[in-house]
C-alpha cells in the first residue's frame, strides 16, 4: 500500500525549493556507489517533503531518508564575531534499480 503524504496548504513548498542542491564533497561521492545521494535542504522541511520532492523531481523511487541539521558555528573576521549560515543535509537512499543523473554524460 503506498504511504499517505499529508501536506498542509501553509507549509506546502515548491520542490525546487525544498530541494537547494545537491551535496558533492568526497564522502557524497563515495556514496553514490551505495546508491545514496545528498542534498542541501531547506531548515524547515521535513522527511516526507523531501522524499516527495525528490521522487517528483528525478522521477525515482526513495527507499530511506536521513536528514541532518548542522550545529550553530561561530566565525570571527578581524574583530566581528558572527555565525555561519546553518543549513540541513539529506541522504537519501534509492531503491536497487534506481539511479539520479547528477553529472551529464558526453
Amino acid at each position: 500500500m503506498p504511504e499517505k503524504i499529508s501536506l498542509s496548504k501553509k507549509n506546502m513548498q515548491i520542490d525546487t525549493e525544498i530541494i537547494k542542491k545537491p551535496l558533492l564533497s568526497d564522502k557524497t561521492v563515495g556514496l553514490i556507489n551505495n546508491n545514496q545521494y545528498s542534498f542541501l535542504v531547506t531548515k524547515n522541511s521535513n522527511k516526507p517533503e523531501i522524499k516527495a520532492a525528490i521522487e517528483k523531481l528525478f522521477n525515482v523511487k526513495i527507499k530511506k531518508v536521513n536528514t541532518i541539521s548542522q550545529p550553530i558555528k561561530q566565525r570571527r573576521i578581524g574583530r566581528f564575531i558572527g555565525n555561519q549560515p546553518r543549513f540541513k543535509k539529506a541522504i537519501v537512499t534509492l531503491e536497487a534499480n534506481q539511479k539520479i543523473q547528477l553529472f551529464p554524460e558526453e
